[in-house]
């Protein structure tokens, strides 16, 4: 039985999975260094429990009690991070109508799947910026955090918030018999004193940090996928109190004066991040704002604009117009130094698919270590956690994932992850 399958079934009838020895020794052909950008030949990780007591050079004979993984034909890296992630979903020319036909549970249900899929695939941290139904993910991130479940680490920001009609709203695009009005809690606001009661009541039910929807989208049944939702006030007010709560703020935003408001009001990240301009780049490196790009969504969008009937009619020129903009504004955001943490957007593509976005990266002008460090500790320090994750280095948490070959050489080697170490435990080898 493979360690995954031994996994699965332990999980699923509440046993731990069978231990390792005392101490785990990886051996790795090669190494890559995310501070340095360096590759390390010939690297043994030593792992106890779940952190990386030492990593030395060499492979040392080691005492028969010892764990010996044998990787030497592979590169390992650190455990790979997705800051934009949509666990509960993955778009299909069924999706509108099934926000009308699945409840929580249902999506509930797909996040399990879709985050064993994210693990096979060496992400070991996401950001899942908007369930479909609030505390979905959340429920999700207890599971995997008890053990229950396989899947990455999860932070959490529940219901995304939007204003009245914005594209987060839940009800664009409804008949009005079936518009509830949404209200505060479920992520639509107007105004000063129900944006803050939006971030509180997250905060209340559990999320890491918190969503907001500062421009129109392409996938919402809107007309608008630029246009700016939230006043500065409305912004200042969420932004403010959920740093006072202690979480971040993610901004998905496609048009120009959305990200100005948005940097300009303390955004932790830009998603998207589709028509930024040169001044709003300037303006996002004097704030320290991080730019996660999502290139992957933009040209899935942009290739299903082409078919018949795949989105609604009011959804189909947006994502034909906005969608393949952005691997050129990444490729700007990159020259200019605008920071940039590795993000996807997958439950738009894929899950499974999510190093697709490397390839792109670098196709757009970004080294591929460069790249890699994107998804290692540019993350961690996005998260904020770059004490405890982010690079392969004593005290850490043991994560590690590692490809078959150099994918310096060849950047898509990072769609075929063939081992993946979570926390301490082999889920993939």
């Amino acid at each position: 039985m493979s360690i995954r399958a031994t996994l699965s079934v332990a999980m699923l009838f509440g046993f731990c999975a069978p231990a390792l020895a005392a101490e785990t020794h990886i051996q790795c052909g090669q190494m890559i260094n995310v501070r340095t950008l360096e590759i390390l030949e010939n690297q043994t990780i030593r792992v106890n429990a779940n952190k990386i007591v030492a990593v030395e050079a060499g492979f040392a004979p080691a005492p028969a009690e010892i764990n010996i993984i044998d990787l030497k034909t592979s590169t390992c890296m650190p455990g790979l991070m997705d800051m934009h992630v949509h666990l509960t979903s993955e778009y299909s020319s069924r999706s509108n109508i099934e926000r009308f036909t699945l409840d929580g549970p249902d999506f509930a249900i797909r996040a399990v799947a879709n985050a064993d899929k994210t693990l096979m695939a060496g992400f070991t941290t996401v950001r899942d910026l908007g369930d479909k139904r609030f505390g979905s993910v959340i429920a999700l991130r207890k599971a995997i955090d008890s053990g229950i479940v396989p899947g990455p680490r999860v932070f959490a920001a529940g219901k995304s918030i939007a204003t009245t009609g914005g594209h987060a709203d839940p009800t664009n695009g409804g008949a009005q018999y079936l518009d509830d009005v949404p209200s505060p809690e479920g992520g639509v606001i107007d105004g000063v004193a129900e944006a803050r009661k939006a971030v509180r009541q997250r905060y209340k039910n559990g999320a890491d940090l918190i969503k907001i929807t500062a421009t129109g989208g392409v996938l919402s049944v809107a007309k608008s996928g630029q246009n700016p939702q939230f006043q500065k006030d409305e912004l200042e007010a969420i932004i403010t109190t959920a740093h006072e709560y202690g979480m971040k703020v993610a901004a998905h935003a496609h048009g120009t004066e959305g990200m100005k408001r948005a940097a300009a009001a303390g955004i932790d990240s830009i998603e998207h991040g589709t028509f930024m301009t040169d001044d709003v780049m300037r303006l996002m490196k004097r704030k320290g704002t991080w730019y996660v790009p999502t290139i992957l969504a933009g040209n899935w969008v942009g290739e299903k604009a082409k078919i018949d009937g795949f989105f609604p009619e009011l959804v189909r020129p947006k994502a034909a117009a906005i969608g393949p903009q952005i691997s050129d504004t990444f490729a700007r955001a990159y020259k200019a130094g605008v920071k940039i943490a590795f993000g996807t957007d997958t439950g738009v593509s894929a899950h499974g698919d999510n190093a697709q976005e490397f390839e792109l990266m670098v196709a757009a002008g970004m080294p591929p270590l460069e790249a890699i460090r994107s998804a290692t500790l540019y993350g961690a320090q996005l998260v904020g956690i770059e004490d405890k994750a982010g690079t392969l280095e004593p005290g850490k948490w043991a994560d590690i994932v590692a490809v078959p070959g150099n994918p310096v050489d060849d950047i898509s080697l990072m769609t075929k992850v063939n081992f993946v170490m979570k926390d301490g435990t082999v889920y993939k080898q």
